[in-house]
């Protein structure tokens, strides 16, 4: 007797042991037709899969939330059988899942080209109208070593040497190919079919530079056509948004090869990011955050104690001076401990709040950079406050309806909160009791905010879990921003403490927060996601003052510097060109609004006023301007 629980909460109990497809086809030919796999307690399978002890069964079609590591895992197989039919020779390496999509590497008689991409679609167009069944088996590791060298694959042999000797692997065949692959996979090829083959590019085997290029090939697949083109459509919108083209376009920065990683910031950019960091620092004012700055470089001993030194020192740049190592800082809280430590702490003073426009270096792979998204050199709105464990929920809440209300004076609306839990053992400092208790502090600490949330296994701190927040753009891309961490490991690390009620030392809990993180990125996001068409508050030019003629010059810088003292970004356009010729200036530059004066305005003491639209907002008096613009400037950050 197996008994089978579903999603729904009912139960079926069946006398003999059945696949996730028969158990499928008991509920419903329909949803045995859709059936790609299934998830059993909680882990990703074939529909093949034998449910002969009782489960937790949940059936995945192609609308489930897990069907496209699914589609996308086995997308990579037809593109590689494909491949190696259009090209006899070629051998397979790996063909993993990414974000949106997979890529293959092979080594291949000679590198693909883009011009090969629209072959490969078509053949595995073909195969998919083939409805080859995708079946699993399983051989001993030295069988499989055997198979795979009989095929001539000596890559995968290499793998599979790896491999201690012994183990069971697992392998997956469609037709006459066959993959080495832990996978699930679709049961049909049929069951694939809306994908687009994306670019070609070499790649090291295992990544080692000494070893042989590889050809690799990335692609992208969904569910469904509509899904399929939704994403091009992205790609297309996302293509015309990015901040490396409209920075060259509006000036604000850039970057080149003898700074790798960094950013030189031009005039304009620098005035958008100090808007940013100006009303970040009113953010911390208001929640009761004293700003400090600590150094730059730091002793490796301190790295030691923190546990960065173990667990993050191939992310750090290090440096020696007069027989003593240093490190720059990758992150802001071993020094916001030192600041701690510098006094006896009472019970009384906590929480203390500490905030810090924190300049960090990490030593990001050059393949790994793009643009400010992506960088080697940034700053963070970085904060750290240091509280007992009952002040913890209060302090969690408060950040979380701050940072809400932060991103929705930046224009994000649509927020995912996610908590990232422990990371493996060996990767993390401390106990399970300890990672017990800080997990589940996030988690009622959202509960009382009403927050829904998702959980990612294994993807925190080595020092702490921590609370996500996703920001989702203009046209539907998710960025992760902000974060609030419990660091029961640090302060007891660095030796920080405070004495209680009783006159006794205690260790602090330690909370990282930051709300928009990198500033860099941030501004990468915001450029990207308001196309560089910023709202008033942020725009880097308000305003253009633009003349009719050479006669209002003297009236228009007079305008554009009272505007100026008012505390508005300002500027005039004083050329001896056409006024047609300004206007489709300023508005490629999307500037806010164009100032437009003439004789008439000059004699009036008045300006016409233009928005970026193209809208005819008539002619205002400088007071009724002003009060125009810090209106709409209010209605921002």
């Amino acid at each position: 007797m197996v008994t089978i629980a579903l999603p729904d909460g009912s139960r079926r109990d069946f006398p003999e042991a059945l696949t996730v497809q028969q158990l499928a086809q008991s509920i419903g030919a329909g949803l045995a037709a859709a059936t790609i796999g299934g998830k059993v307690d909680g882990t990703l399978v074939d529909a093949s899969y034998l449910l002969d002890t009782d489960a937790t069964v949940e059936i995945v079609t192609t609308k489930s939330p897990q069907a496209l590591e699914l589609i996308r895992h086995s997308t990579a197989h037809l593109m590689a059988q494909a491949v190696q039919r259009l090209y006899p020779g070629t051998q397979v390496t790996i063909g993993p899942v990414i974000d949106n999509g997979f890529y293959y590497d092979f080594v291949a008689p000679r590198p693909f080209t883009m011009d090969d991409l629209p072959l490969i679609e078509a053949e595995m167009t073909r195969i998919v109208k083939e409805q080859l069944p995708v079946t699993r088996t399983q051989l001993p590791r030295d069988e499989a070593l055997a198979f795979f060298e009989q095929l001539g694959e000596s890559y995968k042999t290499q793998i599979i040497d790896s491999i201690p000797a012994g183990e069971i692997l697992s392998l997956y065949t469609q037709g006459e190919f066959t993959d080495l692959c832990r996978g699930p996979h679709v049961p049909n090829t049929a069951k694939l079919g809306a994908f687009k083959l994306m670019k070609v590019a070499g790649a090291y085997w295992r990544g080692d530079s000494n070893n042989i290029m590889l050809s690799r090939i990335y692609g992208t697949a969904w569910g469904n056509e509509k899904e399929l083109k939704a994403y091009l459509n992205q790609l297309q919108e996302a293509e015309k948004r990015d901040h490396r083209k409209l920075a060259k376009q509006f000036d604000l920065f850039h970057q080149q090869e003898e700074a790798p990683g960094m950013v030189f910031w031009h005039p304009k950019g620098w005035s958008l990011w100090q808007t940013v960091e100006q009303y970040m620092r009113r953010v911390y004012r208001d929640g009761g955050y004293r700003e400090v700055k600590s150094p730059q470089v730091l002793d490796s001993t301190l790295w030691k104690k923190s546990g960065h030194w173990d667990n993050y020192k191939e992310n750090m740049f290090v440096t020696e001076s007069e027989n003593r190592q240093y490190a720059l800082k990758p992150m802001n809280c071993p020094g916001h401990i030192q600041i701690f430590k510098h006094g006896l702490r009472s019970h009384r003073e906590l929480p203390i709040r500490y905030g810090e426009f924190g300049g960090c270096h990490r030593n990001e792979p050059s393949g790994a950079l793009h643009g400010i998204m992506r960088v080697r050199a940034f700053t963070q709105d970085d904060g750290h406050i240091f509280c007992t464990e009952e002040q913890i929920a209060a302090e969690i809440k408060a950040f979380h309806y701050q940072a809400v209300k932060v991103y929705a004076d930046f224009g994000f609306t649509d927020i995912a909160v996610k908590i990232a839990l422990r990371p493996e053992p060996g990767k993390r400092l401390g106990s399970d009791e300890v990672w017990d208790k800080a997990e589940n502090l996030l988690r009622e600490a959202l509960s009382e905010c009403d927050v829904e949330w998702e959980e990612l296994p294994g993807e925190g701190a080595f020092y702490s879990p921590k609370i996500e927040y996703h920001l989702r753009d203009a046209i539907g891309r998710e960025w992760q921003v902000g974060t609030m961490q419990v660091d029961y490991h640090m302060p007891d690390r660095l030796g920080a403490e405070y004495v209680d009620e009783h006159s006794q030392r205690r260790k602090p809990v330690m909370l990282h927060r930051a709300i928009v993180g990198s500033l860099e990125r941030f501004l990468g996001i915001l450029i990207e996601h308001h196309a560089g068409q910023f709202p008033l508050w942020l725009a880097p030019v308000q305003a253009i003052v633009v003349t009719v003629t050479d006669a209002q010059n003297d009236y228009a810088d007079q305008t554009r510097n009272d505007l100026v003292q008012l505390g508005f970004r300002v500027e005039a356009d004083l050329r001896n060109e056409k006024i047609g010729y300004k206007i489709r200036e300023s508005t490629i530059q999307r500037v806010p609004y164009l100032l437009v004066v003439g004789e008439r305005e000059k004699e009036n003491g008045t300006v016409t006023v233009r928005s970026r639209a193209g809208e005819d907002l008539g002619s205002m008096t400088m007071e009724a301007l002003h009060a125009f613009l810090l209106n709409e400037q209010s209605a921002g950050g």
